[in-house]
């Protein structure tokens, strides 16, 4: 057990019970659901335990300067007092093109097994943080290396992921530069959030997708579901070969292929009319023109409802969804 988040629920459970729910809010999903578990697990607590708790976490409140929080806006501010509109404008356009460069971009040229080399034994949020920030095969190359263990961790802090201290990034990044000088380069931005864990695993192997979905799934239902959704889109239906579409159709019926079909490609509608009876994709055509105008959110549900049942016709192993742009084939 982690004696700080220990200390941490005691704490929150010595505060007013709103507050507590205020702290959470702030909190990332993580550690809400660690400090929940622990707070459930609590029950006697000694005097001295909590008094203990609550010196700790004084105590390292007191180590931090109270200082008005910073930002670009303040900076304007305070630039437009001394230097006048026009001369902040100029500084401050200047300071925000310098943050806006790519951070850890001279990692993108590095090979996989040299950046595992030198992350592997990093805490699992530095890999995380410089993992979000890479073009997803190479996170991928160094996701599939990590111990399952290690990559669970992983995934579930970039999928958590929200806006990171940029002094924290550029430390980590600085630290990382000075050991791979020779290495520096420049590529595009990334960030983290589920959208990434998705194309990342897009990009892994079968073996390491399929071992991480099915973990998080016994911790975490919703966040495997959510990183599985966004791994094949509706839009990816088209790129399924003729026996995998009359698979699909034998799973939707004309109104449901109707609506979702209402906003995609004529290249997909086209696909599924071709996999359709005479009868069948006459019939669809004139379902779809007899809906009218609808709700985007409603094709979107509907779009979505179908990908769910490529994924269980997946999981049922009746079609193989392969990773990356390859074909996708039925078994």
């Amino acid at each position: 057990m982690d004696s700080n988040i220990r200390k941490a629920a005691i704490v929150m459970l010595s505060m007013d019970k709103s507050l507590s729910a205020k702290v959470l809010n702030l909190l990332s999903r993580d550690m809400v659901e660690k400090l929940t578990m622990e707070i459930a697990k609590t029950n006697d607590v000694s005097t001295e335990e909590q008094d203990g708790s609550i010196h700790d976490f004084l105590t390292s409140l007191g180590k931090r300067t109270q200082i008005e929080r910073g930002s670009l806006d303040l900076a304007n501010e305070l630039l437009t007092q001394s230097l006048g509109k026009d001369a902040a404008s100029t500084i401050v356009d200047n300071v925000k093109k310098s943050l806006e460069s790519v951070p850890f971009g001279f990692l993108h040229r590095v090979s996989g097994d040299d950046l595992f080399n030198f992350l592997s034994d990093e805490h699992p949020q530095t890999i995380a943080l410089i993992l979000s920030y890479l073009p997803t095969s190479l996170a991928a190359d160094v996701l599939g290396q990590l111990n399952t263990e290690k990559q669970l961790d992983v995934v579930r802090r970039i999928a958590n992921m929200e806006q990171t201290n940029p002094e924290i990034v550029r430390d980590i990044e600085g630290s990382l530069k000075a050991r791979m000088t020779a290495l520096f380069s420049q590529d595009s931005e990334r960030t983290g959030g589920v959208p990434l864990v998705a194309q990342i695993l897009n990009v892994s192997n079968r073996e390491t997708s399929k071992g991480i979905l099915d973990a998080l799934g016994q911790e975490s239902n919703d966040l495997a579901t959510d990183i599985q959704r966004l791994m094949f889109v509706f839009d990816d239906i088209v790129k399924l070969d003729k026996k995998a579409i009359q698979a699909l159709n034998k799973e939707i019926d004309i109104p449901q292929w109707a609506l979702a079909l209402k906003a995609a490609s004529e290249e997909l509608r086209q696909k599924i009319f071709e996999n359709l009876s005479q009868r069948g994709a006459e019939n669809l055509k004139e379902e779809m023109s007899m809906l009218g105008k609808v709700k985007f959110s409603e094709v979107e549900a509907k779009q979505q409802a179908i990908v769910d049942v490529v994924r269980r016709l997946e999981n049922a192993g009746l079609i193989e969804v392969s990773n990356g742009d390859t074909e996708r084939l039925v078994s």
